[in-house]
């Protein structure tokens, strides 16, 4: 059912969003401009969409604050607002394929992906955070006799969430599924490569009950709608997924504006630590290629730092040569695409700059490192592998955002982890060993949010993601993640 055609009929049909959505309805800037969304597997247009500015966000914000105040979702039974998220849920699996196509078309991954990976997952996460609103339970603090201490959570008020564009659906339901659990009203900012999904699922959350201003979703560049939700002095909370740079602005705003709360997940450089008694070279080969090729090496956790003990590494490196070669990109459109197109040609271009300078910095050259052309597309990256010559170079200090692999030998356990902490960033490591001990050891010392044993980028909604250093300090998925959009009060009585 779901072949080339199938696929390319459903996108000459498609619809595509060119508004906000601002108190309910359709919302287009006051200054009537626009921006294009590009398909990049095609390099065509697929929509001129309303740029929302600073007035827009004013407004979007005024919404947000009264919806909040008038209780009419923050002071909701929890079972009724269950209910509505789990409507929500439901519904993005009901639009699943237009959901899949929309981030296929803006973003360039395979379509069968978005539609077997991401969709499902963010109805999934919808419905989880649905499910334990009615599941945490307030403490009682023990106080002396003749007093009573409550601790509880309430919700903070408006909550404005920024998202990227590698996984757009996916990870606006990691930040409003807590954050409207918890009785927030959201404002939901999508990057400015892929707002579609963002679009319809303000539409579907109206469709499912949610009431007007509760998620408001407003469009636009970073550096005008981003900044103004930064520096606004009514937004409450700011939850962002991005680079480190932009990480680092909001922080600045929130400082020069009302203080407000900001939750930063940011960039990576994850390093994949293969250690020379790893029974199975085989999955570790397939995992790395993996890692460093899913979704076209579009991930913040990417394992792009392989690690690889000497005594193995001839042997190893022949198989993660042999597994990258399922791996070439492909129209994000055929059913046995792995990779697509990258996102746009200026980042295709800025990942080709990062291959160059390791190969002008003495870089040896394993795999890949040209761009293809796809249908008289040129947005396409090989699967690359390069070793470098020493940490100081750029594709071992920074994030590439493509599927370009760092490789270096390591002599030992304690060189391995001095390699992979030695860096800005620290969200994801992955180790692949069956000495259980060493497994521990390691585990321990590697700086992370997440550690890997013997698969990578392991993920789940009921354990929290997130990192440390440079990688930002919040955390999205499990319970955790309502650390971020409730605020704890202590009541305290005095009996008599």
């Amino acid at each position: 059912m779901h072949n080339r055609q199938y696929w390319e009929t459903l996108l000459q049909r498609q619809a595509f969003c060119d508004y906000a959505i601002i108190d309910g309805k359709r919302y287009v800037a006051r200054s009537a401009n626009t921006y294009g969304v590009i398909n990049p597997a095609t390099d065509t247009a697929l929509a001129e969409v309303t740029a929302c500015q600073t007035e827009d966000i004013d407004i979007a914000v005024q919404s947000a604050r009264q919806a909040f105040s008038s209780g009419i979702w923050s002071e909701r039974p929890l079972q009724e607002r269950k209910a509505v998220l789990l409507k929500l849920s439901a519904l993005i699996l009901e639009h699943r394929e237009e959901l899949a196509l929309l981030e296929s078309a803006s973003m360039g991954k395979p379509v069968l992906d978005a539609y077997n990976i991401d969709i499902p997952g963010a109805a999934h996460v919808i419905a989880w955070y649905a499910e334990s609103i009615d599941k945490i339970y307030d403490e009682v603090a023990p106080t002396r006799p003749g007093t009573l201490a409550t601790i509880t959570r309430e919700p903070i008020g408006v909550v404005a969430a920024i998202v990227p564009w590698n996984f757009p659906l996916d990870i606006a339901a990691w930040k409003i599924g807590p954050a409207l659990a918890a009785g927030n009203s959201v404002i939901l900012k999508p990057s400015e490569n892929a707002p579609f999904t963002a679009i319809r699922l303000a539409e579907l959350a109206l469709e499912a009950g949610l009431p007007a201003g509760v998620l408001n979703v407003v469009t636009g560049l970073g550096v005008d709608a981003g900044a103004a939700l930064g520096k606004h002095r009514d937004v409450d909370v700011i939850t962002f997924t991005g680079s480190t740079t932009v990480g680092k602005a909001f922080m600045t705003y929130a400082g020069e504006s009302n203080l407000k709360q900001v939750w930063l997940e940011c960039g990576g450089k994850s390093a994949n630590i293969i250690f020379a008694d790893c029974k199975d070279l085989d999955l570790a080969a397939e995992k790395a290629a993996f890692g460093i090729c899913f979704n076209q090496g579009e991930v913040c956790s990417a394992n792009s730092r392989l690690l690889v003990e000497r005594a193995i590494y001839p042997q190893f490196m022949a198989k993660l040569l042999d597994k990258l070669s399922d791996w070439q990109p492909d129209h994000p459109l055929n059913p046995d695409a792995k990779m697509g197109a990258m996102v746009s040609a200026a980042h295709k271009e800025k990942v080709q700059r990062f291959i160059q300078a390791a190969l002008d910095d003495g870089g040896i050259l394993r795999a890949g490192g040209a761009s293809l052309t796809i249908e008289q597309v040129a947005n396409y990256i090989q699967p690359t592998v390069i070793e470098v010559a020493g940490e100081n170079i750029s594709l071992w200090r920074d994030e590439v955002f493509g599927p370009v692999l760092a490789v270096m030998v390591f002599d030992d356990e304690s060189e391995a982890i001095a390699l992979a902490n030695n860096h800005i960033y620290a969200l994801a490591a992955s180790v692949w060993t069956d000495d259980l001990n060493q497994a521990h050891r390691v585990a321990r010392k590697l700086h992370a949010g997440t550690v890997s044993i013997n698969t990578v980028d392991a993920l789940d909604v009921t354990v929290p993601f997130g990192g440390n250093r440079q990688s930002g300090f919040g955390r999205d998925l499990s319970l955790h993640a309502f650390d971020k959009f409730t605020q704890l009060k202590t009541t305290w009585i005095e009996l008599r």
